[in-house]
């Protein structure tokens, strides 16, 4: 099954980088035997775009993040006591549906990362960009993780919350805390904030997967799926 739809799936890769750079102004593939800074810069953005569009057909759909053992959302921290407490009850069901929901939530939420992490990378500035070209690994992830993450963070934040409202995630995890903060022997009350764990998590494994995918465009030359891609990061910048 997974062989059947591996060419519908590089295609879906390939078109949503694709609409990622037509959404940057400015950002047409360059020509010639060295590669200008405008090129070099093309080439970033480009590596991220591309990065983005793998982490978004990963994460956004059904199981995306549930059955991933590294990205799968559990509790947060200072739920853990509720789950435990919930758990020696026999009310594991309980437990396993507000994880299973708070999943679906982050799922259906990744969907709408894209236009945000357009945005990110369309302000990416000449300057930013270039020097980026040079360094390995990460660098660029990183760089833009660094400039991005706060206004990420406030912009994919309701997104969030709305997608764990339409999972009902919200729902099962209230019940879990209400049936919690209800037991006689209770002393502290706990209402952590779902829906900015949530963002955390889900931004941290958006980056992750476009970090992933920089590091396999720097390294494998079957990952430079264009001209740009092939120019850049074949070594010719100076």
């Amino acid at each position: 099954m997974i062989k059947k739809f591996a060419p519908f799936l590089l295609f879906a890769v390939m078109m949503t980088s694709c609409e990622v750079l037509n959404n940057i102004p400015g950002v047409t593939p360059g020509v010639g035997t060295g590669v200008s800074q405008s090129e070099a810069a093309l080439g970033i953005k480009e590596a991220l775009g591309q990065g983005l569009g793998k982490a978004v057909l990963q994460l956004n759909t059904t199981d995306g993040f549930f059955k991933d053992a590294l990205y799968k959302i559990l509790l947060p921290p200072e739920a853990k006591k509720i789950e435990n407490t919930l758990r020696s009850l026999g009310l594991n069901s309980l437990v396993d549906k507000a994880i299973l929901q708070i999943n679906r939530g982050a799922e259906d939420a990744a969907g709408y990362a894209k236009p945000i992490f357009i945005n990110a990378i369309k302000n990416m500035t000449l300057s930013d960009a270039i020097g980026l070209v040079r360094n390995g690994d990460t660098s660029a992830t990183h760089f833009f993780r660094v400039k991005t993450t706060q206004q990420l963070y406030a912009a994919f934040l309701p997104v969030i919350q709305s997608s764990l409202d339409r999972a009902d995630a919200t729902k099962y995890y209230g019940d879990l805390i209400s049936r919690y903060n209800n037991f006689p022997t209770t002393i502290k009350k706990l209402n952590p904030d779902l829906a900015g764990f949530v963002t955390e998590r889900a931004t941290a494994a958006l980056f992750d997967l476009v970090a992933k995918e920089e590091v396999n465009i720097r390294t494998n030359l079957a990952a430079r799926t264009s001209d740009i891609l092939r120019k850049v990061f074949g070594g010719a910048y100076k």
